[in-house]
């Protein structure tokens, strides 16, 4: 069966991936350092690296002259073909940018706009923010472009691609925006529900690089959840695992967009905190408004609020899923150690001992940009080959 056409075609496959992989971690590299660096063959390696200049993953670049001799060639992602675009959807603002297969984003070629008011006005404008920061009509995107990765609010049925329901935007609710997206400018597009693009993003290029086991608590325009266990995301029978938000924790407390009362998520967020400083200043305001505000007389009750109940978001994730680290993301708690260290204090309280002390709680280090980014560089790895965990360490060659 090894020496079967279909098992060497992926095999092949998987090396490819390899060597794409060093390129994206590790910069510009020659078949010599590549096959050192991953304990590939040198044949191996210039086979899989004639299959992805073939493919436009990769190009060949002078090597600077250092040294005797001739200086070699040097292999990096390719400048005019080894780029995607990202997409985050919001409840307030969304934002548009590119990035190479490395998770660089080009700052320079990014956007961001207030949320439009209805579907087909969101759909309308991320076609012409793609078409600004690209200087592409859309029929030109598949040149440069390998895809689109999109984070998107809501409850999102992986299964069928469809936001079933958005509490915080529900514009998007029963609406497939990858995929109407796709037939729009004809390039593949990927959707990932915020949280799981989080842990995506935090996963390829944040603090939890190499790392098979942890939890994402999400606590900005919404409270959600992400679990990667044994290397892959838990995401429920459709996708929709990791719903903490629409917990009831505060009996006939403040409407959810859920349309429940007293959900978590109306207490425990960025949104939730400048909702209760909003009606403190006796003015609505935005999140980061509300946490200039931290300064002003009368806001400690808010914080203390707050922090309660983000502690008890913290306990639950702890207790329920005893993950090995648990990463926080939103704006409150990085804006103040002292208030990322009181969450810290309750959430101790209210955890089981065993369970907390096993526990890191870091903030994350990424973002839902990242995350968007991340979504389709992690989906084209995936169609070029499978992921294969016993050689990750490259302790194996595959031939």
């Amino acid at each position: 069966m090894i020496g079967s056409p279909v098992a060497s075609e992926l095999l092949s496959k998987i090396n490819e991936r390899r060597v794409l992989e060093f390129v994206q971690r590790n910069g510009p590299a020659s078949r010599a350092v590549m096959a050192r660096g991953s304990g590939m063959s040198a044949p191996t390696v210039s086979k899989a690296v004639a299959s992805l200049i073939r493919n436009g993953f990769l190009e060949e670049t002078e090597a600077s002259e250092a040294g005797f001799g001739r200086p070699g060639k040097l292999l990096q992602l390719s400048e005019h073909k080894a780029n995607v675009l990202g997409v985050v959807i919001d409840a307030d603002t969304c934002w548009i940018g590119s990035a190479r297969l490395d998770g660089a984003v080009a700052e320079e070629q990014s956007i961001s706009f207030r949320t439009p008011k209805s579907y087909d006005g969101l759909l309308q404008a991320v076609i012409n923010g793609l078409g600004e920061i690209t200087g592409q009509v859309k029929d030109d995107l598949s040149e440069r472009f390998r895809g689109v990765g999109l984070s998107v609010p809501g409850l999102f049925n992986s299964r069928v691609g469809e936001t079933v329901m958005s509490p915080n935007l529900h514009l998007l609710d029963g609406q497939r925006l990858a995929s109407d997206l796709s037939i729009e400018i004809g390039l593949q597009c990927i959707a990932l529900q915020e949280s799981h693009a989080l842990c995506v993003g935090e996963r390829m290029y944040g603090a939890a690089r190499g790392m098979n086991d942890f939890a994402m608590l999400d606590v900005s325009t919404g409270l959600g959840l992400g679990i990667v266990s044994g290397g892959h995301l838990l995401t429920g029978n459709s996708g929709m695992a990791g719903e903490l938000g629409h917990i009831t924790v505060v009996p006939d407390g403040q409407r959810c967009g859920c349309g429940n009362r007293g959900c978590l998520e109306t207490v425990a967020t960025d949104t939730a905190f400048a909702r209760l400083i909003s009606k403190e200043l006796g003015r609505k305001v935005g999140v980061q408004e509300a946490l200039a505000a931290l300064a002003v007389n009368g806001t400690e009750k808010v914080i203390e609020q707050t922090v309660d109940y983000l502690a008890i978001a913290v306990a639950t994730v702890i207790n329920i899923f005893n993950p090995a680290t648990l990463f926080l993301h939103g704006q409150l708690m990085n804006s103040d150690p002292a208030i990322f260290k009181r969450v810290m204090r309750q959430a101790k309280k209210r955890t089981l001992s065993p369970s907390f002390k096993d526990c890191r709680i870091l903030q994350s280090q990424g973002n839902k940009r990242l995350g968007a980014v991340a979504g389709i560089i992690d989906h084209l790895a995936n169609e070029l080959a499978p992921a294969f965990a016993t050689i990750d360490n490259g302790n194996a060659e595959l031939s």
